[in-house]
């Protein structure tokens, strides 16, 4: 990871400022400085995201990692995950947490966890100050217990580089915590079997680097009594990817070479193909590193996604009655189509079976997924100096398929409707963008049959929305009297998430979460060089509310660096 913008060719001004305004006032220029508006140190950062709540059981902790990232790519952390003796499980819940503390000048990073060779945790980092920073996040990881029962290498990736100019190391911990199941906290329910979708994960990372037209292909042999299977997939964008839905159709860049845009389009998706056949599509969140539009945005408070990466679920189960010969099947992972850099990808397949039947069997009776998304992009120009490029894109299909089980037949259908709206505006012949865009759809998984009967059950439903708008804007002003500029950039954005069940003709909502930033940052120079605005400002404002758990509304508020307001709602 590095600083990026929109605009390459912004990056390494940005990145030239920040090691100026570090370099001229130092750990001791923050007290010095006269004017707030020039930012140097802040506070630890922080995040409206709720902690992993955790059972009141007994519990055992293994230390798995205290490693220092200095020039660490292709360098990871090797070690071994081994169960604690004296906490042996059922387990009520496992929680994995990753500390770090970092000072000086640093580019924000993307790091990841794996176990037996499964991405368990994906996470970036936040940039530092000079006089240092610490921070924590935690994960759940109870569903990877079918792995966890005994021992398993252990990797941990956190690409650094450390030189005369960027001389932050980052000093990383990672503890596993197991709690105990009892009375009252039964034991996690999770999947039959656990088995990576990755490139490896047990002495390197696992995650595929993959560019345009790339693929990566996994070969797996299911089990002969499959029933379901769902496939997690961590999936994001670097380089020029990292900011995706600001990225310019490759024919209008060919019209503005000198506009030094990204390419390839706004639009994204991430697909899985089962045997060459298109099973299951994403659309990936957009999220923003810690560096990105203007680092001065993101301190203390980080964008969604930034700190806790979440994965996308594709469920398979349609196509679970073909895989169960004995034979070996091909998973594949799919980047966005004409991407302009690289994805990192990899996933997990989670798997159950028949426990009463050594065999079953199936078919896929539909397959109603296109090879593209219905897509079209029109460039207008309202006047000499403006652009405004559109992207429009949409997807509706269904797949079916049914798995013969000791319980008779049971029949699953996928079905997924998605629709994207990307408007930007170019301006100052790309030196500005503003861009709004809508992200949005569901998936509903439906399914009969099963208890022993020949003749098909109430059909249950669960349907899964998600809606990732975002709106940016970054604006670079260069001085017209010398080399000095002025870089601003503002950023809303939310991940809101909602599943549904349905018995019969019943719909009713048992979770819903909406985590919403904005933040606004400047950057500015004169003609001297000398550092004349280096601020920013940022909000988080978390709402969660679930059938089983209490409801949760978190709102931090922050500016120059430090936390102006730290609230808690109630939700009645």
């Amino acid at each position: 990871m590095r600083i990026s913008t929109r605009l390459p060719r912004l990056a390494a001004v940005l990145a030239a400022l920040v090691a100026a305004v570090v370099t001229a006032l130092g750990p001791a220029g923050a007290a010095a400085a006269a004017t707030p508006a020039v930012e140097i140190n802040y506070q630890n950062p922080v995040t409206a995201f709720p902690p992993v709540s955790r059972p009141d059981t007994a519990h055992c902790t293994v230390a798995a990692m205290q490693h220092d990232f200095a020039n660490s790519y292709g360098q990871p952390f090797v070690g071994t995950l081994t169960p604690p003796a004296a906490c042996p499980g059922p387990w009520s819940k496992v929680v994995l947490d990753w500390s770090g503390s970092v000072a000086g000048r640093q580019y924000d990073r993307l790091a990841g966890v794996w176990i037996g060779g499964t991405e368990v945790f994906r996470t970036s980092t936040p940039e530092p100050d000079p006089a240092g920073i610490s921070w924590h996040v935690d994960a759940d990881i109870s569903r990877f217990i079918p792995l966890l029962r005994t021992p398993q290498p252990l990797v941990a990736d956190l690409g650094n580089i450390v030189n005369s100019t960027y001389t932050g190391i980052y000093h990383m911990t990672l503890t596993v915590t197991y709690y105990q199941a009892d009375a009252a906290h039964p034991a996690a329910q999770v999947a039959d079997q656990v088995i990576p979708v990755s490139q490896g994960g047990t002495t390197s990372a696992g995650w595929w680097a993959l560019t345009a037209g790339q693929t990566a292909t996994q070969s797996v042999t299911f089990p002969r009594n499959l029933t379901s299977a769902t496939l997690e997939v961590f999936a994001r964008g670097g380089g020029c990817e990292e900011f995706w839905y600001t990225n310019a159709p490759d024919s209008y860049n060919a019209a503005h070479p000198g506009y030094g845009l990204c390419g390839g389009g706004p639009y994204r998706e991430v697909e899985v193909e089962v045997d060459g056949k298109l099973a299951g599509v994403a659309q990936p969140f957009p999220a923003i590193y810690s560096g990105g539009i203007s680092p001065l945005m993101w301190r203390p408070i980080m964008s969604v996604d930034s700190l806790r990466t979440e994965a996308y679920s594709i469920d398979l189960t349609p196509f679970a009655g073909l895989l169960t010969d004995g034979k070996a099947h091909q998973i594949t992972l799919l980047p966005p189509a004409g991407i302009s850099d690289v994805w990192l990808m990899d996933g997990t397949l989670f798997l159950n079976t028949d426990h009463h039947a050594a065999q079953t069997s199936g078919a896929l009776v539909k397959d109603a997924i296109a090879a593209a998304p219905a897509l079209t992009s029109t460039v207008t120009s309202p006047n000499a100096t403006t652009d405004v490029i559109t992207t429009d894109a949409s997807r509706d299909w269904t797949v079916s398929g049914y798995v013969d089980t000791s319980a008779g037949r049971v029949t699953t259908t996928v079905t997924q409707h998605l629709s994207y709206s990307n408007v930007d505006t170019i301006t100052q012949a790309g030196n500005a963008q503003s861009v709004q865009q809508r992200d949005q759809g569901y998936t509903e998984v439906t399914t009969s049959g099963g208890p022993e009967s020949s003749e098909p059950s109430e059909p249950g439903a669960a349907r899964d929305s998600w809606s990732y708008p975002i709106d940016v804007t970054s604006v670079y002003q260069p001085s017209s009297t010398g080399s000095g500029f002025l870089v601003r950039g503002t950023a809303d954005v939310s991940r809101i998430t909602t599943t549904d069940t349905r018995t019969g003709d019943d719909w009713r909502t048992t979770a819903h979460v909406n985590d919403h930033v904005t933040a606004n940052g400047v950057l500015q120079r004169d003609d001297s060089g000398n550092v004349v605005q280096a601020d920013g400002a940022d909000t988080e404002d978390y709402f969660a509310q679930s059938a089983d758990a209490p409801c949760y509304h978190h709102k931090i508020e922050a500016d120059h660096g430090y936390v102006t307001s730290d609230r808690y709602f109630d939700c009645g």
